[in-house]
Order: C-alpha cells, then sequence, then structure tokens
C-alpha cells in the first residue's frame, strides 16, 4: 500500500484534489513538484498567479536531457499556461551579417579572408550542435503557451513586447534581470525562482509564498547612501551594490536628485540596467530607490529593518569597483574583436541613443565605418519598431553595425566566441564571460578608432 504523502504548506480543496491525482498524474507530478519546492524555501500556502509568465530556458541545448523530459511530459499531456507567456532571447541569429562577411574587405589579405570566413563557418557549426534541438524545444513551448515568435527577450516589460505586470501581480519568473525590474521598478512580487519552477507555476497557476512574495521578506537589510558628484554609471553602481549586499535587498539613497534631470524612460532605463548587475554581479531580486520605486515612494525608510548596514558609495568606490574587474583575455594588450552591446536588451531609446552616438563620433572623427565590429541587441519587437526609421537603419548597416535580437551572453558560450576579446558596456555580460566593461563614453571611442 502506497503511503499517504503529506506537505507542511496549506492546500485548498482543488489544490489537494491534484495533489491526489485526481486531474491526471502530471498535473499531480507537477503540483508536487512546486509543493515540495516551497517547503525547501519554508513556504506556507500557494497563491494563484495574476499575470504573465516569463521563463528563463530559451535555448535547445542538447544537454538539457531531464528538463526537456519534464517538457514532453507536459506537452503531451495537452497542458498549457492559463495566459501567454514570454520567454529569454535565442541564443544566436543566423540572419545578421556577422555570419555572411558581407562587409568589403578589399584592404585585407586574403589569408585573413580566408581565416574569418573558415572562423564563421566553424562557430555557425558549432552553434547548431549546443542548440540542435532549438526548433523542436521552441515548437514546444508554442504548444505549451508561449505567445509567439517575437516572445523572446529578457526584456519582457518593455511596453513594446507587451509583458508588463502591474504593481501586486503576482508572478513567476525565473529571468534575473526582469525579476529585479518587475519586483523593484514595477512593486509585482516574484521570487528569483529556478527555470523548469517558472514553467510549472505558470501551468498550474499557483506560486509558493515565501520570501520576495511576502511583505517582511520585501524589506531591505541595507541602506545604500549615493554621494557621488554625479550620476553613477547604472552598471557600476549596480555591481557595487550586488557585490555587496550578495542576496540582500537595498534600499538606495541619493539617486533622485540626479532622475530630475531626466525624463521617465530614462530613468526606467538607467534602474534597468543598475538592477541587471546588481542581480548579476551579487544576487539582489528587490532593491528600492528612494522617492522613486513603488513602495519606496509608499513607505519610504520603513521598507528598512531596524538592524539595517550602510554602505556609502562615492567616486573613489565607483573608481574602484571599475579596477577591481579582472582582464580575461589570453592577450590583455591586444585590440577588441567584437563589441556587443544590449545585456539586457536594449529599449527603443537607449537603441536610438546608441545609433545617434555611434554616427556622431565617426562623424567627429570622419569615420565613415567602425573600427570593431558591432552588434546591437534588442527585443524583436522593439527592432520592428526602430527599423521603421529606415534612413538611420541603412545608416548604421553602412558604419558596420548589426541589429539582432539574439542573446549576447548565450552567443558567448560558443567556445569560439566566448574565446575572442569582446568589450561591453554591459556588467552582466562582464561577470558571465570573458568580456571585458567599458564605460560607454570609451565604448564609443575605442569601436571608432
Amino acid at each position: 500500500m502506497e503511503a499517504v504523502k503529506t506537505f507542511t504548506l496549506d492546500l485548498t480543496d482543488e489544490e489537494q484534489e491534484i495533489i491526489e491525482g485526481k486531474k491526471g498524474p502530471v498535473l499531480q507530478k507537477a503540483m508536487e513538484t512546486i509543493i515540495r519546492y516551497g517547503e525547501a524555501f519554508g513556504a506556507t500556502h500557494l497563491e494563484p498567479v495574476t499575470a504573465p509568465g516569463h521563463c528563463v530556458m530559451s535555448a535547445g541545448a542538447s544537454m538539457l536531457s531531464a528538463y526537456y523530459d519534464m517538457i514532453d511530459e507536459l506537452v503531451e499531456a495537452n497542458l498549457k499556461t492559463e495566459m501567454p507567456f514570454t520567454v529569454d532571447p535565442r541564443p544566436f541569429d543566423f540572419d545578421i551579417p556577422h555570419y555572411s562577411l558581407s562587409r568589403k574587405k578589399s584592404r585585407i589579405k586574403i589569408f585573413s579572408i580566408l581565416n574569418l570566413f573558415l572562423s564563421r563557418r566553424f562557430e555557425k557549426r558549432i552553434f547548431k550542435f549546443i542548440y540542435r534541438q532549438q526548433k523542436s524545444y521552441e515548437e514546444k513551448l508554442m504548444k505549451l503557451g508561449l505567445r509567439g515568435g517575437d516572445a523572446f527577450t529578457c526584456a519582457c516589460y518593455l511596453p513594446e513586447v507587451g509583458n508588463t505586470p502591474r504593481r501586486g501581480d503576482i508572478l513567476s519568473w525565473a529571468e534575473s534581470s526582469a525579476v529585479v525590474y518587475a519586483n523593484s521598478v514595477i512593486g509585482a512580487r516574484t521570487n528569483r525562482n529556478s527555470g523548469g519552477i517558472d514553467l510549472l507555476c505558470n501551468i498550474m497557476g499557483r506560486v509558493p509564498v515565501f520570501g520576495l512574495m511576502t511583505d517582511e521578506g520585501r524589506r531591505a537589510s541595507w541602506l545604500i547612501e549615493v554621494k557621488t558628484d554625479k550620476l553613477p554609471p547604472a552598471q557600476v553602481l549596480g555591481s557595487a551594490v550586488g557585490m555587496k549586499v550578495m542576496e540582500d535587498t537595498p534600499f538606495i539613497a541619493g539617486l533622485s536628485k540626479f532622475f530630475k534631470d531626466l525624463d521617465e524612460k530614462e530613468v526606467r532605463d538607467y534602474l534597468k540596467d543598475m538592477g541587471a548587475a546588481a542581480a548579476s554581479n551579487g544576487a539582489v531580486g528587490l532593491y528600492h530607490v528612494e522617492e522613486v520605486t513603488p513602495e519606496a515612494i509608499t513607505s519610504g525608510r520603513a521598507m528598512l529593518h531596524d538592524d539595517f548596514e550602510i554602505m556609502i558609495v562615492t567616486n573613489e568606490v565607483i573608481e574602484e569597483t571599475i579596477a577591481s574587474y579582472p582582464i580575461m583575455w589570453h592577450k590583455p594588450n591586444r585590440k577588441a574583436e567584437q563589441c556587443l552591446i544590449g545585456c539586457p536588451h536594449l529599449s527603443l531609446e537607449q537603441l536610438n541613443l546608441w545609433s545617434d552616438n555611434i554616427i556622431n563620433i565617426l562623424a567627429e572623427k570622419k569615420r565613415k565605418k567602425l573600427k570593431v565590429e558591432t552588434i546591437l541587441s534588442a527585443p524583436p519587437a522593439v527592432l520592428t519598431e526602430f527599423k521603421k526609421n529606415e534612413k538611420l537603419v541603412q545608416s548604421l548597416e553602412s558604419a558596420g553595425v548589426q541589429l539582432t535580437a539574439q542573446c549576447p551572453l548565450m552567443y558567448l558560450n560558443n567556445p569560439l566566441s566566448g574565446n575572442r576579446r569582446i568589450i561591453t558596456p554591459s556588467n552582466k555580460l562582464r561577470t558571465y564571460t570573458k568580456a571585458r566593461y567599458y564605460r560607454d563614453e570609451d565604448i564609443l571611442d575605442i569601436i571608432s578608432g
């Protein structure tokens, strides 16, 4: 006789029926998985999910066999999320000129051209091997409720993409940069779930309540006082905070005075990039910014625990943080081979800004083309909107800029790509790869030659 399973979570009658197998063995297994997950973190009960999901697993990497077995079970049981979900970016994009070598190489020796051509072909083959389940995996995601082909982005909350929750919404997300944005800037509620758990919770329409889902779990244990003489780079401030507080929640003071000179979208993009750096350089899933983010506006410093710790960010801290980044290139003194911009994905406003800055610096230096191959990554829906400005797109293409929706981070998971001398303004990309971080203004100077 099979032993009766017991759980510490309070279950509703419907949830109890599912766990007893009355709605099928696959739903039963999915329910038990999220309950056991919740138990491991001290959850008290399950809460209904109130907004569409965003899933972190977007790549059909062949080594994820156990995960694909779960996906197959869900598909075969005809299960589907209640609301269409979005997913992280694809790992490659074979449509960009990067793979076709369409740019003129008239002054390059024939052996250099041949070497580059063979390198690109080999790189493409490696991608096809690593992600050989990409097509079938995407087809299965569609059956499980994926919104469509334009749903591949880590910045699903941008208006062009449309998966934008509201304050107080209960979510099951896993992508760290999206989680920290939804929690902090929007005021929705989600833990940093793992890949697989995010999908199961959205299929079940329920999520365990613990951690950042609770009022107490959203209080801050660090006061970060920004005392710089100008607005610090978002990527560096987020990095410094993340490395200091790790998984704790910071309450950041001293930024609002700088934001007065920015419009709403510029503030959004600053917080987007700061949060992504804090989430990757540490494990921050939520931050509060005094006088700026929803809960900080509503509750002020009452969001701080009584025994909070203090970190003071000065100009020196910013410079020391940048100086602490290791240089992972095999030959550190060689020139950059490639520049990747857009991790997390660029907003439409950021895409326009980078484009204008690239064209302007080329004009200042009286150059027609960039000296370093440069790729800008943004959500598919943002690229569609951006490409309506045909004149600007043509100017970028003439300058040698490539536009893509691929994930820069997963692109560098290819050992051939990852060993190139990559520069980036993204602290997230720097953290997870061998890419070398530079400030935006330094990036522009380097790529323009």
